[in-house]
């Protein structure tokens, strides 16, 4: 039973900036620069009828290429930190984006997300990470200038059941081509 969710991917560049900011934080489990990603839907564990469905649906999808800029890290978790995350600026073309995998996700049967959207990309997820030393980490590599790319496709990624972080595997893309 595959593990899906639709994403966009982190060009080698802008994964090489972000892996730079890596190391300097008690524990923290770093993510792979090659898993770098934006979640757009996350799926779940799905049959493989339903993942022949999904794939089936992914083609209906026309957008236009458009500009994913990323600024600045931040924190998930509030007063307990679980993850540190670069920040996606979101953009009317990504929250379209998402919005309409979302209704295709729904329109198969599948259960609305239970979160809002909050396009990031996870650096590290956190185990018992101080406040403290969480606030160190971003006051000293908490910023990074904006970096830019364009959005030329998003992909149906497949991951094995683990605690996060990948690997992460391309079942197939999808242009942005309108």
């Amino acid at each position: 039973m595959p593990r899906l969710f639709t994403g966009l991917e982190i060009p080698a560049d802008i994964g090489q900036t972000l892996s730079s900011l890596r190391g300097g934080l008690p524990g923290a489990r770093w993510i792979d620069p090659e898993n770098y990603h934006v979640t757009l839907r996350f799926i779940g564990d799905i049959d493989g009828l339903a993942a022949n469905e999904i794939a089936s649906l992914l083609p209906r999808v026309n957008r236009k290429p458009f500009e994913v800029a990323l600024q600045g890290l931040s924190i998930f978790g509030g007063r307990k930190p679980r993850a540190v995350v670069a920040t996606v600026v979101p953009s009317r073309p990504l929250i379209e984006l998402q919005a309409e995998l979302e209704r295709l996700m729904q329109r198969i049967g599948l259960s609305p997300e239970g979160r809002k959207f909050t396009p990031h990309v996870t650096l590290a997820r956190l185990r018992d990470a101080s406040n403290q030393d969480v606030a160190d980490y971003l006051s000293v590599r908490g910023y990074f200038p904006t970096r830019v790319f364009t959005a030329s496709r998003f992909v149906l990624f497949s991951s094995r059941a683990s605690i996060g972080g990948g690997p992460y595997v391309v079942e197939d893309s999808y242009a942005l081509c309108a």
